[in-house]
């Protein structure tokens, strides 16, 4: 059963200028996004900077209110619910682990704050909560005396995982949890992750850039371009069958170990066009080495297809 399920939705910022302050545009972010993320799953949010994965995940956080469609947690719109109960059942790991962390507060202050507000348990109860949030991330009870300057990178985002986890969530949402960090670091948070994911049962949305990472990670992939979903699948489909000329084009990227195993690189000419002026047509088709007439005047929904993915591409469905 989905946990967090997305029904078309959008999210468009107004743009205002000049000395009285009117609209001059509209950005759109989010532009009819529709997907679900079952319980215990990881989905993969990528795409090039801009495209609106973070965006995304501010909406499926109630951070941001969409401008229409619905975001629904456990099958009831995320308006529905309290906000402190919906607070406490999905939770938010930033990418920087250096400025997600109040410099002012120890690190058992931040790890606790959730459950101050929350008012849960009493003063020891929190306290022993703490020192088993640390113990869990792979932290000594001890470091909850200290300040976030005195850790690395990789403690310092040890740190703010605990944080997350301090309520007990349900959903977790990682915005590129590891992108600022060392390689060798990188595989140390994911396996902790997954880790947590199975002793928790717990459900993830993890954005990435980084299509090695999520490979590794994740259950499904849905590729994002200009707030768009392009394709979206099992994780083991589309990484073996990309159908996409986008996710194709973003595979051919990745480094491999094996250096007689790398595809023809495709490289996209042209810029990232702008969400306040999007092309007719398919999003993709100014940069698509594949485009034809048909992408340029019509824009095409996601298709199902035969292995399991749905792919928004003419090139996939009926010409």
């Amino acid at each position: 059963m989905a946990l967090l399920e997305l029904i078309d939705v959008t999210k468009h910022f107004k743009v205002s200028g000049g000395m009285l302050g009117l609209t001059t545009g509209t950005v759109r972010a989010v532009d009819g996004v529709t997907l679900s993320v079952e319980r215990g799953r990881t989905l993969g949010l990528v795409g090039e900077s801009g495209c609106g994965k973070s965006t995304l995940a501010r909406c499926i956080m109630g951070l941001e209110p969409v401008t229409s469609g619905e975001v629904l947690f456990g099958n009831r719109s995320i308006s529905a619910w309290d906000e402190k109960k919906l607070r406490s059942k999905m939770q938010m790991i930033f990418q920087d682990p250096y400025s997600s962390l109040n410099p002012r507060q120890k690190i058992s202050s931040i790890i606790r704050e959730g459950l101050d507000i929350h008012g849960i348990g009493t003063r020891d109860e929190r306290r022993e909560k703490v020192q088993q949030l640390l113990k869990l991330v792979g932290l000594r009870p001890e470091h909850g005396n200290r300040y976030p300057h005195e850790f690395s990178g990789g403690q310092r985002q040890r740190v703010a995982v605990a944080r997350s986890l301090a309520l007990d969530p349900k959903l977790v949402v990682c915005d590129e949890p590891v992108s600022a960090l060392d390689v060798s670091v990188q595989a140390q948070v994911l396996g902790l992750l997954k880790d947590l994911q199975k002793r928790l049962d717990l459900t993830y949305v993890f954005i990435s850039h980084d299509l090695s990472v999520v490979s590794h990670i994740c259950d499904q992939v849905a590729v994002m371009y200009l707030g768009r979903i392009m394709e979206i699948g099992e994780s083991r489909t589309l990484f073996a069958d990309p159908k996409h000329p986008y996710t194709k084009a973003l595979l051919s990227a990745v480094l491999r170990p094996d250096p007689t195993d790398r595809p023809e690189r495709i490289a996209l000419t042209g810029d990232l066009p702008s969400p306040m002026n999007p092309p007719a047509g398919c999003p993709f088709h100014p940069r698509c080495p594949e485009a034809f007439d048909k992408c340029r005047n019509g824009r095409p929904d996601l298709m199902d297809q035969a292995d399991g993915m749905r792919v928004a591409c003419w090139l996939y469905g009926e010409q």
